[in-house]
């Protein structure tokens, strides 16, 4: 099993966080480690309480335990000083999301990385934002090609008006680019 380095944490990212300038926003020292595979578990989108607002004005990713399931993602190590960064980004003080100890496998092996499941679950499509900030991430990051396709097939919320993706643009326009 590989483990991070000292003073660094892995981190299994499958929702907005496939993203590099998406998790740089809050935890500048992300840096990629390997594509990575979850066993027994789907990707689901919802909202932590019913009628709530979110800066994605939709629902989030979040992992649902299903046998003979699989979901792929993003392994990050993080440097441990980022990890109350990363609770707060995923309101786990707010009990929205709560972290999970999940073994991933890679091609060199598995990886026992950090990573979230929502509280309260109530079902919720996310908003087209959401889904190209994860669509992106996917490309980015080189998950499979069938992968994301099953990504780029998920319906949304037709929602159309300003969201944190306008602020990750930003920072790509300044700089940065996929």
């Amino acid at each position: 099993m590989t483990v991070a380095s000292a003073g660094r944490f892995m981190y299994f990212a499958f929702g907005s966080n496939l993203l590099k300038e998406r998790l740089q926003l809050a935890n500048p020292s992300a840096t990629f480690f390997s594509i990575g595979r979850l066993k027994n578990y789907r990707l689901n989108f919802g909202l932590w309480a019913k009628n709530v607002e979110t800066i994605w004005h939709g629902g989030a990713a979040t992992i649902e335990f299903c046998p003979d399931s699989e979901l792929w993602g993003v392994i990050w190590t993080l440097s441990d000083e980022d990890s109350s960064n990363l609770d707060s980004q995923e309101g786990v003080s707010s009990g929205i999301y709560s972290p999970l100890e999940v073994s991933v496998e890679m091609d060199k092996g598995t990886v026992l990385c950090r990573t979230y499941q929502m509280n309260n679950f109530h079902p919720c499509p996310p908003s087209p934002p959401y889904k190209q900030v994860m669509c992106m991430g996917a490309e980015q990051n080189g998950l499979p090609e069938e992968y994301l396709m099953k990504l780029e097939a998920i319906q949304t919320n037709n929602y159309s008006g300003p969201s944190i993706l306008d602020k990750i643009k930003t920072v790509v326009e300044n700089g940065n680019s996929f």
